[in-house]
């Protein structure tokens, strides 16, 4: 059966983002998505209260017909990084190369989010080229130019990844707005680890402009505050 997840979105346990995790749960839902992959920056609290709050199961299984995949979004040295399916301990500007061991330690996979975007914080080609990753994030809803987009896809391409559309969602709005199906067996964390590395089916579809500015204003403003990851 084909099931269909968003797999980069930020709760407000990200201090650039503004909703709940139930609501971003109830934006997807109604986009008629199967799942979502919770992606804070740098922490896992959106995880553990899901798990407090009953809606997502140690075991994997989904909850009333929707699975919430555990994950996280790492600043690392040389930029972000998305865990899917667990979590991490606080690994903020740690390397690139050490986070996706404790992922991989961990039984997770790897996804490099929007790493050809000028203006965020993505790992660069020269340093992806050595990390064992499970995919690369090829469509970001909220991406600043389409070339972007297209120079993931073409890297991809080039080293055989498998590819994911995600929404980068920071409001509950936009959660959905890009998702990535995969034929499943079962509705379950397992089968979709095992399907991601295969690739699955895209849905690209942009922000509209007063939901990007709405996004990114909040993203640059974080940024202003804090650090930002070491670039190469």
């Amino acid at each position: 059966m084909l099931y269909s997840f968003d797999l980069h979105l930020h709760t407000f346990f990200s201090r650039d983002a503004t909703d709940s995790p139930e609501s971003m749960i109830d934006a997807a839902k109604k986009r008629g998505l199967s799942g979502i992959a919770i992606t804070d920056h740098d922490t896992c609290e959106g995880v553990d209260y899901l798990r407090r709050k009953g809606l997502l199961r140690d075991d994997g299984e989904a909850v009333d017909g929707f699975l919430i995949i555990p994950g996280v979004e790492v600043s690392t040295q040389e930029g972000h990084l998305l865990c899917l399916g667990t979590t991490l301990p606080f690994m903020k500007r740690e390397p690139a190369k050490k986070v996706i061991s404790a992922i991989h330690e961990r039984g997770g996979i790897a996804v490099a989010p929007h790493p050809f975007d000028r203006f965020r914080a993505g790992i660069r080609e020269e340093v992806l080229n050595d990390l064992d990753l499970s995919a690369i994030e090829t469509f970001n809803a909220a991406i600043s130019l389409n070339l972007f987009n297209k120079h993931a896809a073409t890297y991809a391409a080039h080293r055989g990844l498998a590819r994911t559309a995600s929404s980068d969602a920071h409001q509950a709005s936009t959660a959905g707005i890009s998702s990535t199906s995969y034929q499943l067996p079962e509705l379950s964390l397992s089968a979709f680890l095992a399907a991601v590395p295969n690739g699955g089916i895209l849905l690209e579809k942009k922000l509209s402009f007063q939901q990007f500015m709405k996004k990114n204003c909040k993203n640059w403003i974080s940024q202003l505050q804090s650090p930002s990851p070491k670039k190469h």
